[in-house]
């Protein structure tokens, strides 16, 4: 019998996919702001909010999935004061229904502002 799980992608020198499938349902791993060439992206957290959510678009595209497909998304702030600033970009990539979500507070592994990740439920 053939595996139910394939995944897509590598982060860039991090043993993990970018995204993988599960039967009908997709996971993604955290997101955060890279470029194309793995470097990290400055800026303000409206900045780093919406490279992350590209990639996160982008991981979700490479498993046959849209944004429209996530049910769940999990957030990480590196500051609550960034929490409305990243609202406002985020809310731009679920203009209708948006899914459900948990947003915390963390120091995040890298340098940086925001990591997100989402389930994503797409019928095969």
């Amino acid at each position: 019998m053939a595996s139910q799980k394939e995944c897509f992608g590598t982060s860039a020198g991090i043993p993990a996919s970018v995204a993988a499938r599960a039967g009908d349902y997709v996971y993604t791993s955290g997101q955060v702001p890279l470029d194309a060439d793995g470097n990290l992206v400055g800026g303000d957290i409206g900045a780093q909010t919406k490279v992350v959510m590209e990639r996160l678009k982008a991981a979700l595209a490479s498993a046959g999935c849209g944004m429209e497909d996530v049910v769940k998304c999990t957030c990480w702030l590196s500051e609550v004061s960034d929490f409305q600033a990243f609202n406002a970009v985020y809310a731009t990539y679920f203009p209708n229904n948006p899914p459900v979500r948990s947003t915390v507070r963390a120091d995040l592994m890298v340098d940086c502002k925001v990591e997100v990740e989402a389930f994503a439920y797409k019928p095969l």
